[in-house]
């Protein structure tokens, strides 16, 4: 398709992890299932936050906030992925691309920034307690989430507007499960040079900075903890970090070693199972991960279970 000169490529085809049917009909079923218990358990997270007024703190309006990016995230990429398992013909048209690039890509960037304020709340709730809830107040909270929003947002609508302006020329198949940013920069028929170092800045700019912030919350969290007294009130401190600090590691680890080095980063088969474990693995994990890890998450799904039991027993009777 001849377009100003320039060759554009409708659609795209991605080749995905396998080209073996059995293998195919057993991923969906498998990635289906994660789905659903994704879906399923962020939206009882955000429901039982809603729902105990116990929970109404900053700490899960900004978890009930990470539920919404986790669950939207995955919608962004799982859907079309098992679409994609069952189809013998696997084409994303080139706007459907683009929208999952930006969508994914934002989501993303948005959990980072959230991660490293959320960060800053614990910071507060550790070292400075008895003026916590004046520091973060209402006000505070909601321009925090906002900001992590907006910054997500604007660096994936940056990155996609650059991506997709390079001529794919007939480059159409992405080795990839998804329209991921540097799969798409991979197939233009042009130096991307000056693209990958955009990535390297950006990545830079919403992974590292967040990244040193939350490092920086946690050298002063352990400090603080370090220098209580009782053995009972260090435990305390670090179980209202635990499960934070756990979601941390794990999200902020595999995404430095993918992205901040284009040129000398992991294999394509890597990425695909990089881009797995964040699309599947970790928006499931992370309630499971609030919910083990946090006494008053469990003490909310208690009272709340306990209150549909006595509501079932009395519908009985």
């Amino acid at each position: 398709m001849e377009i100003d000169n320039q060759t554009w490529a409708r659609e795209f085809i991605l080749l995905g992890l396998s080209s073996d049917w059995d293998t195919e009909v057993s991923l969906f079923v498998l990635f289906l299932i994660t789905y659903m218990v994704t879906v399923l358990g962020n939206f009882l997270i955000i429901l039982l936050i809603r729902l105990d007024s116990r929970l109404h703190t900053p700490m899960y309006f900004f978890l009930t906030n990470l539920s919404l990016v986790d669950v939207s995230y995955a919608t962004s990429i799982v859907p079309q992925m098992l679409a994609h398992l069952l189809a013998a013909h696997k084409a994303i048209p080139f706007v459907s691309c683009a929208a999952q690039l930006f969508f994914s890509l934002g989501l993303g960037g948005i959990e980072f920034v959230l991660l490293a304020v959320m960060a800053y709340d614990r910071y507060v709730a550790v070292c400075d307690p008895l003026r916590y809830s004046v520091i973060m107040h209402g006000g505070l909270c909601t321009r925090l989430a906002i900001t992590s929003w907006v910054s997500g947002s604007m660096n994936s609508l940056m990155q996609t507007a650059i991506t997709f302006q390079l001529p794919m020329c007939t480059n159409k198949y992405i080795d990839h499960i998804s329209c991921e940013l540097l799969a798409v920069v991979r197939l233009a028929c042009v130096d991307t040079s000056s693209n990958e170092i955009a990535i390297m800045v950006s990545s830079i700019v919403l992974l590292m900075t967040p990244f040193c912030l939350v490092l920086l919350s946690y050298i002063q969290i352990i400090s603080t903890i370090l220098k209580i007294q009782s053995t009972e009130g260090r435990k305390k401190a670090f179980h209202t970090c635990a499960s934070h600090l756990t979601v941390v590691v794990l999200c902020y680890g595999m995404t430095i070693f993918t992205y901040i080095q284009p040129h000398s980063g992991p294999s394509v088969l890597q990425e695909k199972l990089i881009s797995l474990f964040y699309a599947i693995l970790m928006p499931m994990l992370n309630p499971m991960i609030y919910s083990l890890r946090n006494k008053e998450v469990k003490g909310a799904w208690q009272k709340l279970l306990g209150q549909l039991s006595g509501l079932i027993s009395k519908l009985a009777t």
